[in-house]
């Protein structure tokens, strides 16, 4: 499904999105590559903010594959009990670990493939990874921005790989970097999912959204 955004409104889209969010960044907590790949895998269907709590012990402990499997999956399950899905996460954790260190000499690696193979790590996490660590250009999907790219009408889709693919297509190159971070912190926190704040909304003009009158 095509945007419904000129090439015009597009770029003016991005350019308010970057002066409200500058820059690159995420706001789980890490200290290097193979940590943010251990938040990113815990964040699904958690908060940024719960992972931040539950890592922060756990990465003083072990911040390397070979230190997590030293620390061991219960002590691992123990860590991040507070978040959801903590005994499937902690096998994975150290399943992930373990191929890091038997098949990537304990580096997280750069091709979508081999992260895709490792256990938890899907599309969403790989693109994470590929644009924060190796500065590709990708967009991870999730449902902040899914919802945004919807709603807006600026790359809509039925399923999260076609939002992706939409977005690849519309974003203007000089915004593509970082155009995962404002949208996804667009979505957190303007472009909400029950109460959208339309009023105080940067992109208001160009978005879409039938209903956002009503906000006013």
């Amino acid at each position: 499904m095509p945007s419904a955004f000129s090439p015009e409104e597009i770029n003016q889209f991005f350019t308010k999105l970057h002066h409200e969010f500058p820059g690159n960044f995420t706001e789980l907590n890490y200290t290097n590559p193979y940590t943010l790949l251990v938040a990113v895998v815990l964040s699904a269907q958690s908060t940024d903010k719960g992972v931040n709590k539950a890592t922060a012990s756990l990465f003083q402990s072990a911040s390397s594959p070979q230190q997590m499997l030293d620390l061991g999956q219960e002590a691992v399950r123990q860590a991040i009990k507070t978040i959801s899905f903590y005994n499937t996460k902690s096998k994975h954790i150290i399943q992930l670990s373990q191929i890091l260190q038997n098949k990537f000499q304990g580096q997280v690696p750069s091709c979508r493939k081999d992260l895709e193979s490792l256990p938890g790590v899907g599309r969403k996490t790989a693109n994470v990874i590929l644009n924060m660590v190796y500065h590709e250009l990708t967009i991870a999907v999730d449902t902040h921005i899914f919802r945004v790219a919807n709603r807006t009408g600026l790359a809509p889709g039925k399923t999260p790989l076609l939002v992706e693919q939409n977005l690849l297509e519309v974003v203007p190159s000089e915004f593509l970097k970082d155009a995962h971070h404002m949208l996804l912190m667009h979505g957190r926190y303007i472009c909400k999912a029950r109460r959208p704040l339309c009023a105080s909304c940067p992109v208001r003009q160009e978005c879409t959204y039938t209903d956002k009158a009503v906000m006013f």
